[in-house]
């Protein structure tokens, strides 16, 4: 096992010092989040060969792993996101990402409107309460003592914060990011934000009078107007919040670089679609899990994501391209390309 500490120049710092040194910069950072056990139970390495989305059988977490080391291996995303324990297989026992150019980050919380195990679907319906199984230690060390000498194999985590428009609830909230924030700073850990839509206003509250996106953009602007920069995230991760509010909270602080999350799968266009569209609108990251996980060829839908990221195809052009590769590779793809052109409109959020 090679020392999983020496490390060769990530992509990730090389994009993130590019974009804010300059705002207009084109460069744009892939992440698959491969953090899904941290969410979904049986379910989340996704479906084996012939399962039932309900019943399954479902993909076994050593696959789930494998599918982490090919795309590692590919180098075309440039953050690899993973619950600790797999972060702790790969990146610290293995050392996958020693000589990788991708960048390893551990999800540091799991708030309970991501519970999503069978059995458990009231949560998402209930306010998000905070919570965080792993520690920043565990996550870089994969012990909560840290050795006495040495570099961590992890210094990237995300954390993820749902605001209702209650006032007790996002403090509370906000309180366990604070407190994180801290640690992280201590640690010489960083760290990327994510914000989900908020789960309970989702469903049809009335607290948001200019609608969710922007209720979504403001709670960003507030929340980080207080933290100084050496406790700041690294990039955002948040839900598409359409053309006019992505352009106002990428313009409104350069300094920091907004990213889009995934959602639910949806058709091959709508992934590629949303990484042209956001970043038409000046974001600058997209973290996709699901839509990566349940493609027919993981590497392939990965491929021609990034020819869309780095705007030397349209999406459009890719879906064609896509699924003449799963032709050659004697893949069926999920549904026909006249179907696979189509946009939907997926949600957004973990239990959607």
């Amino acid at each position: 096992m090679s020392d999983p500490a020496i490390t060769v120049s990530k992509s990730l710092d090389a994009k993130v010092n590019r974009l804010v040194a300059d705002p207009g910069c084109r460069d744009f950072i892939l992440a698959d989040a491969k953090d899904a056990d941290m969410a979904f139970g049986l379910a989340a390495p996704g479906l084996a060969a012939g399962g039932d989305r309900l019943h399954g059988p479902f993909r076994t977490l050593d696959e789930f792993r494998g599918h982490i080391r090919e795309i590692v291996a590919q180098g075309l995303v440039d953050v690899m996101l993973m619950s600790a324990s797999t972060s702790e297989v790969l990146a610290i026992d293995e050392g996958l990402f020693a000589e990788s150019t991708v960048t390893p980050a551990v999800r540091m919380n799991d708030t309970t409107d991501i519970w999503l195990a069978a059995g458990a679907g009231t949560y998402p319906r209930q306010p998000a309460l905070p919570f965080a199984t792993t520690t920043i230690s565990e996550a870089q060390w994969g012990r909560l003592v840290p050795p006495r000498s040495g570099r961590p194999a992890v210094d990237l985590g995300l954390f993820s914060v749902t605001l209702n428009g209650d006032a007790a609830a996002d403090r509370e909230m906000l309180t366990a990011y604070r407190r994180f924030r801290h640690e992280a700073e201590e640690a010489g850990f960083r760290h990327f934000l994510e914000v989900f839509f908020p789960n309970v206003l989702a469903q049809g509250g009335s607290a948001a009078p200019l609608g969710v996106a922007r209720f979504v953009a403001d709670h960003v602007v507030r929340a980080l107007a207080g933290v100084p920069r050496a406790g700041r995230p690294v990039f955002l991760k948040i839900p598409y919040l359409g053309p006019e509010i992505t352009e106002q909270l990428a313009s409104y602080d350069r300094s920091l670089i907004v990213g889009i999350l995934g959602g639910a799968a949806g058709t091959t266009h709508d992934a590629f679609s949303l990484v042209a569209e956001s970043k038409r609108h000046g974001a600058r990251v997209a973290l996709f899990g699901r839509k990566i996980n349940v493609a027919e060829h993981q590497l392939e839908f990965i491929r021609f994501l990034r020819a869309v990221a780095d705007e030397e195809i349209t999406a459009a052009e890719a879906v064609r391209a896509y699924h003449a590769a799963l032709a050659t590779l004697g893949l069926r793809p999920h549904r026909p390309l006249d179907d696979d052109l189509a946009i939907t409109h997926t949600a957004a959020a973990y239990g959607g």
